[in-house]
């Protein structure tokens, strides 16, 4: 099966779901992330594109980093 992520579901549940997503998030900037409590408060929340806006990250740099990793996009 194919690694999916969905760009409307919240960082808490991409995490859940993809525990790797931590290490891509961090590899592009979101350094934040690999604190647990910041995924479970916040990251209930936040979403990737609404990550990239706040940190000023292209959304094309970040779906170029989840298709590198072999994920499929859904947004």
């Amino acid at each position: 099966m194919d690694k999916q992520i969905d760009f409307k579901k919240t960082i808490y549940e991409l995490c859940k779901e993809y525990p790797g997503v931590v290490d891509i998030m961090k590899q592009l900037g979101f350094e934040s992330i690999a604190n647990p409590a910041m995924i479970s408060s916040v990251g209930r929340i936040m979403t990737i594109p609404k990550g990239a806006v706040m940190k000023g990250i292209a959304l094309s740099k970040i779906k170029d980093c989840f298709l590198e990793n072999g994920f499929t996009i859904i947004d």
